[in-house]
């Protein structure tokens, strides 16, 4: 056998074994990857914890306190008194004393009406009860002769009833001269129009230049006192003997508080039950009085109206966020002390703001899921952290 033929015989062989140990080599390889993968995935299965992961909740304890018991109402309040000034004259405005929507003091000068006629019918008054007067005097006089005349039997009796007859009626005719003199002198004092009471001006209906006639149908301007004021407001029929029994026996005090206000809530007191329950409505009308100092109410206004009537003791109070409802009626999320929640039915008394007022169903000291409830259910596991924004 020559060289060539032992050459061509050599490469296959060769060829073969380089084959085999490739592939040995490949094998080694994945066998040692999948010993390196499957530990790497046992040891993380012993790391992960057994379940479903805990849910993330904010939680509130149960807590035990004294809360005022309170009715709601939405109210309307109403100024304390109201006065539609209008002209007791006829005559044209020649002054306005105020400016709209500024507070009047009583007795302030609002209106001033042109007073020249009435200056010179005061004026003509006084001159006709002079007038009278004397004649009055002359009457008065010429009587005491007469009589004096009568004693000594030198006129006649019917001379004398005359006489007396004019001195009575000289007499009548002076008193309404002096009348006419006190009305000449009312009408120029109504000619300057003066603020009644103490209060809030409103738009001027009639301007200054304007005729005005007295007592028109459209005042010159609204006046309404604010301090102190009223707010009316109603509560269903089924609170009026609970409300009477307080009112009878001590002051109720009443908050009110305009929607959206950022102010304290207003201070005062009931003065004011309606004789009678509206029918069709079924709620009985009250009235609460309020100082009103800082004028936190407005003529016209809607608040809100809280009643305090007493004040209840030891009760047990959640946030109301923390109330769910149910087919079967309210319940809790109460988490034990293994962080496992349990559903708790509950009976809800009332609110009181924020606060919820559990009648029955818990206990002081448990905790209660206030929010994260979408991801809950019986025994699920949780953890006390900032759950996730729950879609409305």
């Amino acid at each position: 056998m020559d060289s060539s033929q032992l050459s061509r015989t050599a490469l296959p062989n060769a060829s073969k074994r380089l084959f085999v140990l490739g592939g040995v080599g490949l094998l080694v390889v994945a066998v040692v990857l999948f010993a390196y993968f499957g530990t790497e995935i046992r040891a993380n299965e012993r790391k992960a914890p057994k379940g479903s992961p805990a849910v993330p909740v904010s939680v509130a304890q149960v807590t035990q306190e004294a809360v005022p018991f309170r009715l709601q109402a939405i109210g309307n309040v109403e100024a304390y008194s109201t006065v539609a000034v209008k002209a007791r004259v006829d005559g044209q405005i020649v002054e306005v004393g105020f400016k709209e929507g500024e507070e009047a003091r009583k007795g302030q000068v609002l209106f001033k009406i042109d007073p020249r006629p009435f200056e010179a019918a005061m004026r003509q008054a006084e001159a006709n009860a002079l007038r009278d007067a004397a004649a009055r005097d002359q009457a008065r006089s010429q009587e005491k002769r007469y009589q004096e005349l009568l004693e000594k039997n030198f006129v006649s009796k019917e001379a004398y009833a005359q006489i007396r007859t004019n001195a009575a009626v000289a007499e009548a005719t002076a008193g309404a001269s002096l009348a006419a003199l006190d009305n000449a002198r009312l009408n120029l004092e109504y000619g300057t129009i003066r603020a009644p009471i103490e209060g809030y001006a409103g738009k001027i209906q009639i301007q200054m230049g304007n005729l005005v006639r007295a007592n028109d149908v459209n005042p010159l301007v609204v006046i309404n006192q604010v301090r102190p004021i009223y707010v009316n407001f109603s509560v269903p029929e089924q609170r009026l003997a609970e409300v009477r029994e307080h009112m009878a026996s001590r002051q109720v005090a009443v908050e009110a508080l305009a929607p959206g206000s950022d102010h304290a809530a207003a201070s005062g007191t009931l003065i004011f039950v309606d004789n009678a329950v509206d029918p069709s409505t079924g709620t009985i009308r009250m009235r609460a009085r309020f100082p009103n100092k800082e004028n936190l109410l407005w003529p016209g206004q809607f608040v809100n109206v809280s009643v305090r009537l007493f004040e209840q003791a030891d009760a047990i109070t959640i946030p109301s966020r923390a109330v769910q409802t149910g087919p079967e009626g309210q319940y809790v999320y109460v988490v034990d002390r293994s962080m496992v929640v349990d559903v708790r039915r509950i009976t809800v008394q009332r609110t009181e703001g924020e606060r919820a007022i559990v009648a029955s169903g818990l206990a002081k000291g448990e905790q209660v899921v206030t929010q994260g409830q979408l991801r809950l259910g019986p025994k699920t596991r949780v953890q006390i952290g900032k759950p996730a924004p729950e879609a409305s």
